[in-house]
């Protein structure tokens, strides 16, 4: 929810901004705000990654221990976020944009670069759990498989979006990037309307709820009663 509404915080005041750009309020809000969503929702995925793990006990199959999992992938998507969220402030500044236009880069190549080890680690848990599954993949209540096919296409568009903002960035103020408004809505807002809509429709429920019931409930992969 916090994700969306930065979005939509953000989209609204490039809206507002449209014919007044000698305004710096509009255009500062919507610089940090349409920059800063997609790591909200980057974090949300590094989280779901730690509860499928748990829910089908497969933390010996995991390349990062559990308890460390969602730490160190968070931790690297809050610093993309600080520094990304500091950097998009100092381009406001004529004196400091070209240092904060350097910073957003930065930023944003850390977020490139945790995700694409989140990739890396999620592909290497599947391939163990494929050769040495536990009972719990053959729950009839756990879709975990589902989940992780949903965590590949999720981090894919971050990705892509992510790629979108480092070459726009580095192409500068008087590239094509910055220069048109269709590459932005189409490599951006495009993109993570259909991370909101996948997270809406697959939604790891199962996983989340199942991760935290007691033993005594869970009866044969179904759901039971103590």
């Amino acid at each position: 929810m916090l994700t969306v509404s930065v979005e939509f915080i953000g989209y609204c005041a490039r809206a507002s901004a449209y014919d007044k750009t000698g305004r710096m309020m509009p255009y500062c809000i919507q610089n940090v705000f349409i920059l800063l969503g997609p790591a909200l929702f980057a974090a949300t995925i590094y989280m779901v990654l730690g509860r499928v793990i748990i829910a089908v006990k497969g933390e010996s199959r995991s390349l990062i221990p559990v308890r460390w999992l969602t730490k160190v992938f968070v931790t690297g998507d809050v610093l993309s976020f600080l520094i990304q969220g500091g950097a998009a402030g100092m381009m406001i500044s004529s004196d400091l944009a070209s240092i904060g236009n350097k910073l957003v880069i930065f930023g944003l190549i850390v977020q490139v670069v945790f995700l694409g080890f989140f990739i890396i680690s999620t592909m290497i848990f599947q391939a163990r759990m494929y050769r040495n599954p536990t009972q719990e993949t053959s729950s009839n209540v756990l879709r975990w498989k589902w989940h992780l096919n949903t965590l590949y296409l999720v981090s894919l568009l971050i990705m892509v979006r992510s790629l979108f903002r480092v070459v726009e960035y580095i192409m500068g103020n008087d590239g094509y990037l910055l220069q048109h408004e269709w590459p932005v809505y189409v490599f951006d807002a495009t993109l993570m309307w259909i991370v909101m809509v996948i997270f809406a429709i697959r939604f790891p429920i199962d996983v989340c709820t199942y991760s935290h019931v007691p033993e005594r409930f869970k009866l044969n992969g179904t759901w039971g009663t103590a």
